[in-house]
C-alpha cells in the first residue's frame, strides 16, 4: 500500500507520496507548487534518508514541503 498526503490552497500545494525503499523502509517524493504574480513554479525532489513507517514517511514529506513553501513564500530564496 502507497500512502498518500496532500495539502492545498489557492496559491500553494504539497503533495507527498511515498515507496518502498531498496534497502527497507520508506521514502517519499515531495511535489510543491505555488502561483504568484500570475506565475506557477512546481518543484519535485526526495528526502535523502528512510524512514520505519508509511506514515513517518508522509508526515515528515509534508513538513519538508510546507517548510519549503514557506521558505518560498517569504522570499528567503528565488527560484524561477
Amino acid at each position: 500500500m502507497t500512502l498518500t498526503g496532500t495539502i492545498h490552497t489557492t496559491q500553494w500545494s504539497v503533495d507527498v507520496d511515498t515507496s518502498v525503499a531498496p534497502e527497507g523502509g520508506y521514502r517519499c517524493r515531495i511535489q510543491v507548487a505555488h502561483q504568484s504574480a500570475g506565475q506557477a513554479f512546481e518543484r519535485a525532489f526526495e528526502l535523502g534518508r528512510t524512514f520505519a513507517t508509511e506514515r513517518d514517511a508522509v508526515l515528515e514529506g509534508l513538513r519538508a514541503g510546507m517548510t519549503w513553501i514557506e521558505m518560498k513564500t517569504s522570499h528567503a530564496f528565488n527560484v524561477s
